[in-house]
């Protein structure tokens, strides 16, 4: 596995070893010694699948109590998924990141606790799985507004995208709830 370090070091790019021949591919999504020798030490408790069309954008989602470290990936189309620095004691507070994913690269991000996550699909559709280390508690559950200039995040649009009302009534980050 290769584990490359984003410009938010906490939000790791892995990279897994595939065996492909003729017949197709084999790859290892999650192996606990593997991930840990990585410098994730989680215990997910929680996996979840979406399928987005193109030009959906889901987020930027976390839950200010029970916060989840995430493992994502896409297995089939393709994504910009972002992650922002929410911990106010982090020299990188209020920093985004954005990494193209998709089925054929097989890279996987990991997103710890702390960090707010979103995506938006690039392809026709995308099919999206995430390992999570806690359960989804709606309570918690904040959404931090995804086009605030306050974050700069660049995200890749040729239209308008396609949001949930939730997405779309997000917090702007100078009055959205944050870690310590």
């Amino acid at each position: 596995m290769i584990v490359t370090p984003t410009a938010l070091p906490e939000v790791l790019v892995l990279e897994p070893r595939v065996f492909a021949d003729d017949r197709g591919f084999f790859f290892e999504s999650w192996n606990a010694q593997v991930f840990a020798d990585a410098g994730i030490d989680a215990a997910f408790v929680q996996d979840n699948h979406s399928r987005s069309a193109r030009g959906v954008l889901r987020g930027l989602h976390y839950q200010i109590e029970q916060a989840q470290g995430k493992l994502v990936r896409v297995i089939s189309g393709e994504v910009f998924d972002v992650a922002v620095d929410l911990r106010r004691s982090s020299p990188n507070f209020g920093r985004s990141v954005g990494v193209v994913l998709s089925a054929e690269s097989r890279r996987m991000i990991w997103v710890p606790p702390g960090f707010a996550h979103g995506f938006l699909t690039l392809s026709e559709s995308a099919d999206f799985l995430y390992k999570t280390t806690d359960y989804w508690h709606p309570k918690h559950e904040r959404t931090l507004l995804w086009n605030d200039a306050a974050l700069g995040i660049d995200w890749p649009l040729s239209a308008a995208p396609v949001l949930a009302p939730k997405d779309a009534a997000g917090t702007p980050f100078a009055q959205a709830d944050s870690y310590p």
